[in-house]
């Protein structure tokens, strides 16, 4: 992925670790798409930072993307690039009986999002050179937090996804990226743009770019905050990863 001169799509870009990518994927001269559910604050982006575009979306609706995906290439028929920012995180109790709304939730916007985004866009991409589908998984795939079961799921799920669509996608010309975030200051949660322990947002954006800059071919993202929680298991500390994980909770 050039990211000097792509055309990038990025739903889930309107705060956030998707907002910060989007304004650095502009300032280093790609042509910058972001999408998200509330129209007003789309507005307000696109006139704030002239050169970006915006597209309604609600990634846990099958025909928003449809919707979005025409509207994206009916004004951008150059797109290059997907990156399925689009993700929640809900705190979830398993030993009460109410568990199951935001489990179900997570899996439609965390797993079945991308997977469909992957399918309306994918037909798209691989007729472009150089094109790229980036995922969002975490450090939460590797190590669980014990107050979102679903979300760790998930992000575990996407992991493993993108390192099987990768083998299918990069023969065919589409590169596959996976961005692998720690705990990054942010809303995602109640309180963690606030953490201590999290990642500044500004910090984890910049390296983020530094890296793709670095390695256009990467597979995978990763900054330094987020290796003791990929390697755990390959160190040898899984055990001692999940008890310094969970006792040092920054939600």
């Amino acid at each position: 992925m050039d990211i000097t001169r792509s055309t990038v799509f990025i739903p889930g870009a309107t705060s956030g670790i998707g907002l910060a990518l989007a304004l650095r994927l502009q300032a280093r001269g790609s042509t910058v798409i972001v999408g998200g559910r509330r129209t007003a604050l789309l507005d307000e982006i696109a006139a704030a930072h002239p050169g970006i575009d915006s597209v309604r979306i609600d990634t846990a609706d099958s025909a928003s993307i449809e919707t979005a995906r025409d509207e994206v290439l009916a004004r951008h028929p150059e797109l290059d690039a997907v990156v399925a920012m689009a993700g929640i995180m809900q705190p979830e109790d398993w030993t009460s009986p109410d568990f199951l709304p935001a489990a179900e939730r997570t899996v439609v916007t965390n797993l079945l999002g991308p997977i469909r985004l992957a399918a309306a866009f994918l037909p798209h991409l691989r007729t472009r050179d150089g094109a790229a589908f980036v995922t969002v998984s975490s450090g939460l795939a590797h190590v669980p937090l014990t107050v979102t079961p679903t979300y760790n799921a998930t992000k575990a799920a996407i992991h493993r996804l993108s390192e099987g669509i990768r083998l299918q996608l990069e023969p065919a010309g589409v590169q596959v990226i996976e961005i692998v975030p720690p705990a990054v200051r942010t809303a995602i949660v109640p309180g963690q743009e606030d953490s201590p322990i999290a990642m500044p947002l500004d910090d984890y954006a910049d390296e983020v770019m530094d890296l793709l800059a670095a390695r256009p071919d990467a597979h995978e993202i990763l900054v330094e905050g987020v290796k003791f929680l990929r390697f755990a298991e390959v160190r040898g500390a899984y055990d001692e990863t999940v008890a310094r994980l969970n006792a040092a909770d920054p939600h």
